[in-house]
């Protein structure tokens, strides 16, 4: 019912590329803190290589995953099928922040799309590549992505969008270091 991968396959490649739809679950060190899952589209994921991925992750309101992945580096990316034979797959691996202006975000950005609100690209070295069965998981049908959030990020202009970082994503939910103010 379940297969630990060497590498990320054609297959899998192929698979993960069709899902409109991912989910970024990150934990900070301590016990008592919040753990973090994220829905993710708008085609913001990468296949970099057999053990890499990245996302272009864009402005929302919080920053968890980044003072997650600051903090430890431990990030799980998950797949469903909804749509087609069942199937989950998940990445597990560690991540790095790659902000804008520098030379490892400005080299992966032509890979995403041009997105206003973007603030980071997360790339993960992958450590476990493995599938299960999804045979709980519903049939659901895709209609098309939503556009609230680039209508949002477009609206608050470049502006408004700082403003709205430092209010919202210079610190975690457990008072972690988010983004930088300014």
């Amino acid at each position: 019912m379940s297969k630990t991968y060497d590498a990320i396959t054609p297959a899998l490649t192929e698979w993960i590329e069709a899902q409109p739809l991912f989910f970024v679950a990150t934990a900070p060190t301590a016990e008592d803190g919040l753990i973090n899952c994220s829905p993710k589209g708008l085609d913001t994921f990468r296949i970099l290589g057999p053990h890499e991925v990245a996302y272009l992750d864009l402005t929302g309101s919080g920053v968890e995953t980044i003072a997650h992945v600051r903090e430890n580096g431990r990030i799980v990316f998950m797949f469903c099928a909804f749509a087609g034979p069942p199937n989950i797959v998940r990445l597990h691996g560690t991540a790095e922040v790659l902000l804008p202006d520098t030379p490892d975000f400005e080299a992966l950005r032509p890979r995403f799309p041009d997105l206003p609100g973007t603030r980071a690209i997360l790339r993960a070295s992958l450590t476990r590549i493995s599938d299960s069965c999804g045979y709980a998981v519903p049939r659901m049908v895709y209609q098309e992505d939503r556009d609230t959030l680039v209508r949002w990020a477009q609206a608050k202009q470049p502006e408004g969008l700082a403003q709205y970082k430092v209010e919202k994503n210079t610190v975690s939910l457990d008072g972690l270091p988010g983004l930088e103010a300014g």
